[in-house]
């Protein structure tokens, strides 16, 4: 049982708020019921690890909760700090980091090294690591020995599979050694040479088996249902479907959280996004901008000036 005043005791509310600006940094310097004493700064909550059942709440709540990719040290400082309560240590990394055209060819050794600087560096959001192309689908047993080296190895919290029901037995096997799942259904981008490419799922009739793959998921353990490139109606009803939250990208907004490719979100990625993508800032541009301001400085020897020497 968790002690009233344990870090993970926090509430959806709580867990919403961003550093800092949660209702302590908002008053006076003073605890609540502290009249008295004037002057007593309020002794800091510590902060609260974000759990697969604080997600559930949110769901039952009707709330909703916000997630990105992190790859590195610095990206998963930040967005913990900013509140986001949900980090990725996607296989997008394939084609957002290693240069890849797809997240096919990254592999589990490649991956692990950054779930470990994201796990190190997040004091408050869950980790959830994606096990990439060729490393669960074999068999439940081979899901499980990659799950356990991305909790062992990476520091996750939870990891992600692609596939529907098919894997129910695969989530079940490793629910029952300790790992949390989250599912991946709809466009499954590790599968996108069987799917034809890049398309939107679950149109029309084809509805019917998202909502028999979240369902079977979600009662072989799955803790998550992620839903990517899925019509928001589709979606809507998957969701009403199952008990566990569900996450999406391109899939409406009817789902409990929403995820993006940090890069896309803050605008780093050059050329034509997606449909679903809202970019939030124009990185690409500012680091340009910089570049170019430190080359000229640098060929006018202008840098390092007197300042910046011994």
């Amino acid at each position: 049982m968790v002690p009233s005043n344990s870090p993970d005791s926090s509430t959806p509310a709580e867990l919403a708020a961003p550093y800092g600006n949660g209702p302590a940094a908002a008053g006076t310097g003073r605890a609540a019921g502290t009249a008295g004493s004037a002057g007593t700064a309020a002794a800091p909550k510590p902060l609260a690890r974000v759990r697969t059942h604080h997600l559930h709440q949110v769901k039952t709540d009707g709330g909703h909760f916000a997630m990105l990719t992190a790859y590195d040290q610095y990206t998963a400082e930040i967005f913990d700090q900013a509140g986001i309560e949900v980090l990725l240590v996607g296989d997008s990394a394939s084609n957002n980091v290693f240069g890849n055209e797809t997240s096919l060819p990254v592999t589990v050794d490649e991956l692990l090294p950054l779930c470990r600087a994201v796990a190190r560096s997040a004091r408050r959001a869950l980790v959830v690591a994606d096990l990439p192309f060729g490393s669960y689908e074999v068999s439940a047993q081979q899901a499980v020995a990659t799950g356990v080296r991305f909790l062992k190895e990476g520091l996750a919290h939870a990891v992600k599979i692609e596939g529907g029901k098919f894997y129910a037995d695969t989530v079940r096997a490793m629910v029952q050694a300790g790992i949390p799942v989250m599912a991946h259904i709809g466009f499954t981008p590790q599968s996108e040479h069987a799917l034809g490419g890049y398309r939107v799922q679950g149109r029309g009739d084809d509805a019917a088996r998202l909502i028999e793959d979240a369902v079977a998921l979600a009662d072989a353990g799955a803790f998550c249902v992620l839903m990517e490139m899925v019509p928001a109606a589709t979606a809507a009803a998957v969701d009403a479907a199952v008990d566990v939250p569900t996450v999406g990208i391109g899939a409406g907004n009817a789902t409990t959280g929403q995820v993006l490719v940090w890069q896309d979100m803050a605008g780093l990625r050059g050329g034509k996004m997606a449909k679903f993508v809202k970019q939030y800032a124009d990185l690409r541009t500012s680091l340009s901008d910089a570049a170019k301001a430190y080359g000229e400085d640098v060929r006018s020897g202008h840098f390092p000036g007197p300042e910046h020497s011994f």
